[in-house]
């Protein structure tokens, strides 16, 4: 049943309730096992992270858990990876759970959870007895019992996963969860007999993470109270109230206690406050209040132009040219903002295209560009003289910039590439033994949010990106179609390693 706790604490310390909560009915908890495990190997967790563990751990008389999805949502730095810290433990040592993995949108923020519980391990002898082995190369970080069991962290990417069959799957940064990855993670909790899902995050801004759909679902559901499986906490500012009056409300303190459960125990008062003249209200309230700018159900009739099943499954975070690089620089309309993408073939001689740097303005770009120049000698630097940084031509030439000013004809083909790079499926890529697509990318969110947001327009027989009709800046799109067609006519392949 969902509540709402509206009144403030009396005090100024961090409300140990959730404002939002939708938990079934349940009668015995394994939650008590779990806070007792991580209190053994030195976790000391607050009465909030205790109450989500008992609720979320609740079974039902044939011992199977009462929810099969945990949903989480508090802003960062209260506690949230504590929480997860205990119940991979338990699920590890305590409930047998074969297989657990971690994934996090980036490896970095996994790791950072993995170097935590092996330090808990290791400083519990008890623990770390039933230990038999931890990896920590990068990409295979894990921890193996003696008795079989794992858990495994890893980067969420479309192939993420597949192979895998988990009794428990962690969720993190869930505010960032394209379609396409949940279509690989959650198939493997099909074979298992008590699979439990953990979703946890800081809320969702639509304006900011594009992929923040997924939780918003789950949160409609908390909300609307009759999910017999989920179990739901959040600890938010009200967005009505906010909306109401935003400056008001994110001055008024007993507020910051509502969303913030570790208010005077791990987050200082002081610090709030200076936070919120760092940011101002609204940046305060998204980021401190967890005050959600939560998107609705997309439009169905809404079509993309590369569908982002397919574009994620383009996803390599360990992606990297070799031999022969090409630049495509590019900027908003308002020439606010400024890009340099760069493409080049990788060694199994896919395309591979990334964003190097995006920055406010274009003063900067010359003198970053000729530094690129003269440290890679690139193939090709690909500017349309046409689009809003053509005026910019004339500066990159005098830096020693060998510029390739492409034609209107020459970059409705530059598209062309781009849509073949990304959607073309051989005929084992149908099979499915190979992702789809000849291009790779390393899953930046300035690229996808463009993509998945760009417009076209028809021109000499063909088409090219309309960016005058686009509602996002989709200049990164416009760089890396740039950069891919100047690898694509200048490129060849000589086996040099190239990194920024």
């Amino acid at each position: 049943m969902t509540t709402l706790t509206t009144s403030p604490p009396s005090a100024l310390r961090g409300e140990q309730q959730p404002r939002l909560s939708s938990v079934p009915p349940f009668g015995d908890s394994a939650g008590d096992d779990a806070i007792n495990l991580a209190a053994k190997a030195g976790l000391f967790l607050d009465e909030w992270q205790q109450l989500v563990l008992r609720k979320s751990l609740g079974e039902r008389p044939d011992g199977k858990w009462v929810t099969s999805d945990v949903g989480l949502v508090v802003s960062r730095q209260n506690g949230k990876n504590a929480i997860l810290e205990a119940r991979e433990l338990a699920g590890l040592f305590l409930f047998n759970e074969r297989l657990i993995i971690h994934t996090a949108h980036e490896m970095k923020a996994a790791r950072v959870t993995f170097d935590r519980i092996v330090g808990l391990i290791r400083d519990t002898p008890s623990l770390q007895k039933r230990v038999k082995n931890v990896a920590y190369s990068k990409g295979d970080e894990g921890i193996e019992l003696h008795n079989g069991n794992k858990l495994r962290f890893m980067a969420r990417t479309g192939g993420s996963g597949r192979s895998f069959s988990a009794d428990t799957l962690i969720l993190d940064e869930a505010y960032n969860l394209p379609e396409h990855v949940m279509n690989a993670l959650t198939p493997t909790l099909a074979a298992r007999p008590n699979p439990q899902t953990w979703y946890t995050s800081s809320a969702v801004n639509q304006l900011e993470h594009p992929h923040g759909l997924t939780l918003a679902r789950m949160r409609r559901r908390a909300v609307g109270g009759s999910d017999p499986r989920l179990a739901y906490f959040e600890w938010s500012g009200d967005e009505v109230e906010y909306a109401a009056d935003p400056k008001g409300y994110a001055l008024n303190r007993r507020s910051w206690a509502i969303s913030n459960p570790g208010l005077g125990i791990r987050i200082p008062e002081e610090f709030l406050a200076d936070q919120l003249r760092r940011l101002g209200p609204k940046g305060f309230a998204t980021e401190h209040m967890s005050v959600g700018d939560w998107p609705d159900e997309p439009d169905s009739e809404k079509t993309y132009v590369v569908d982002p099943a397919v574009w994620g499954e383009l996803v390599d975070r360990m992606s990297e040219p070799v031999g022969a690089v090409a630049f495509g620089v590019a900027g908003a309309l308002d020439r606010s903002s400024a890009c340099i993408v760069a493409a080049g073939r990788r060694d199994d001689g896919l395309f591979h295209v990334e964003v190097v740097e995006q920055r406010k303005g274009v003063a900067w770009l010359v003198d970053r560009m000729s530094e690129l120049n003269d440290r890679h000698s690139p193939c090709a630097v690909v500017v349309d003289p046409g689009g809003p940084l053509g005026s910019l031509i004339v500066p990159l030439e005098q830096a020693g910039v060998n510029v390739e000013k492409i034609t209107a004809r020459e970059y409705a083909q530059a598209c062309g590439t781009f849509i073949v790079a990304a959607t073309e499926r051989t005929e084992e890529m149908v099979s499915g033994s190979v992702p789809a697509g000849g291009l790779r990318h390393q899953d930046d969110m300035r690229l996808t949010q463009a993509l998945e947001n760009a417009p076209t327009r028809p021109l000499m027989g063909a088409w090219v990106w309309d960016e005058k009709s686009a509602t996002v800046d989709i200049s990164t799109l416009v760089g890396c179609t740039l950069a891919l067609h100047g690898i694509s006519v200048f490129g060849d392949n000589d086996g040099t390693v190239t990194l920024w």
